[in-house]
């Protein structure tokens, strides 16, 4: 009898570590759990950049951000709640000097506004879940889609694929494999 106690003892203990330890390596995205940071939060979380952009719907300069010349293979993700944006297998040059891309990786993520400031009529960017502002969307694409997403860096955080996996976004890996990248 105590060597069964012990034995569903052990299980438990063995259990409840790979859950902490998959937890403590799984810090991927959950809309169940995400609850959008306090600003005087997100001002010591991000850069002063990261926060004009995201919170203040400023935009970074062209040609002088993180990702407008990354080639690496990998995904985007809202640099506030880590929501998956958009994938590198849909990234181009547009010549912008910013990230762009033909669609959004998952488009629940996503979700646009008019946006009527500087005497333009453009369609904003924003991140469904954290409201991050990511940047505009135009018709002036390629195909597939016929549009540009074009995205400031600092509204987002890359991830490559060789830590998807480690990162929690380990559901991405086969559209990687299936270009071979």
């Amino acid at each position: 009898m105590k060597v069964r106690v012990l034995t569903l003892g052990l299980a438990v203990l063995v259990l409840t570590a790979g859950s902490a330890m998959a937890q403590a390596h799984n810090t991927g995205w959950n809309p169940m759990t995400f609850k959008k940071p306090s600003e005087a939060e997100l001002k010591q979380k991000l850069t002063p950049d990261q926060f004009a952009v995201t919170q203040k719907d400023a935009t970074e300069r062209p040609f002088r951000n993180a990702y407008w010349d990354n080639h690496e293979a990998g995904i985007y993700v809202d640099v506030v709640s880590g929501e998956p944006l958009f994938s590198s297998l849909d990234k181009y040059d547009s010549g912008t000097g910013w990230p762009s891309f033909t669609r959004p990786l998952e488009p629940s993520n996503i979700r646009t506004d008019d946006d009527h400031s500087m005497f333009m009529e453009r369609t904003e960017v924003r991140s469904t879940h954290a409201n991050s502002h990511l940047g505009h969307v135009f018709d002036d694409g390629p195909k597939p889609t016929g549009l540009r997403y074009c995205m400031n860096s600092a509204a987002m955080r890359f991830i490559p694929v060789d830590k998807l996996e480690a990162e929690g976004y380990g559901q991405y890996l086969p559209l990687f494999k299936k270009v071979g990248a």
